[in-house]
């Protein structure tokens, strides 16, 4: 059993994801999410972005940074002034996403797509070829898990079932899941008696809905991973830390 440490900071959950995005990157992955499932993460997009933009610091111009829209990204440009990488939207009808890329592109940041954008950021991918496109807190989860009729479902399969997530932390009312590449999915559920975390699962694939009802309720498939002398470790006092967590995304 490995185990991840879970963040006590939106600071440590940059340093875990950055670290498991080099992992990542060098495993040959090319198609990587960031996800930070908490709420208004949003608002700290722009944070996030130039965080992430230090990260691939070493390919200068040939990193390209795309916003959802025109303001969000004239925004940034504001706000950062000259950089070095470039920033830009990521399309629309009068300006489609094949005239913003270039032979001289070498990798891709995509800033919180959501469904709205998420055909976009899939031809994005066509075209981007062998060269790297992370998703950065995407908003993609209910375009994963749910729609009906035969799009949604090729979506799925054609393009968001590629997709390697390369960093998922996503805080529960009385649980945690998270996932660190190239580590197995953990979930993490509060002790009542003493309100630790301990790691009740490790998973090979994101537990959601019904799944992750069972796992929570004891109810795993194969429990054999727990049946030893090993204690499972805990995180003592996760939510009082995460309450400040959450207040500092509104700072």
């Amino acid at each position: 059993m490995t185990v991840t440490v879970i963040p006590q900071s939106l600071e440590e959950a940059i340093i875990q994801a950055k670290s498991a995005l080099k992992v990542a990157l060098e495993s040959g992955c090319t198609r990587i999410t960031i996800d930070l499932v908490i709420p208004e993460i949003a608002l700290k997009a722009q944070y996030l972005a130039q965080e992430f933009a230090d990260f691939f610091s070493e390919y200068g111009a040939g990193l390209k940074l795309f916003f959802p829209d025109t303001g969000a990204a004239a925004l940034a440009r504001r706000d950062w002034g000259e950089t070095e990488f470039q920033v830009t939207d990521i399309g629309s009808s009068r300006s489609p996403i094949e005239r913003k890329i270039s032979d001289t592109d070498q990798v891709f940041l995509v800033i919180s797509p959501s469904a709205v954008e998420v055909n976009l950021v899939e031809k994005l991918c066509n075209i981007a070829g062998d060269r790297p496109v992370i998703l950065l807190i995407p908003q993609l989860e209910d375009v994963s898990i749910v729609g009906i009729g035969y799009a949604a479902r090729q979506l799925r399969e054609r393009f968001i079932s590629i997709l390697e997530s390369a960093y998922y932390f996503r805080p529960l009312e009385s649980a945690v899941v998270l996932r660190s590449y190239p580590q197995l999915w953990q979930v993490w559920q509060q002790n009542e008696e003493n309100e630790d975390y301990e790691l009740i699962a490790e998973v090979p694939q994101k537990p959601l809905g019904e799944n992750l009802d069972r796992i929570l309720q004891g109810q795993t498939e194969d429990d054999s991973d727990n049946n030893n002398n090993t204690p499972p470790p805990s995180a003592s006092g996760l939510f009082a830390s995460l309450k400040s967590f959450l207040k500092a995304l509104n700072n």
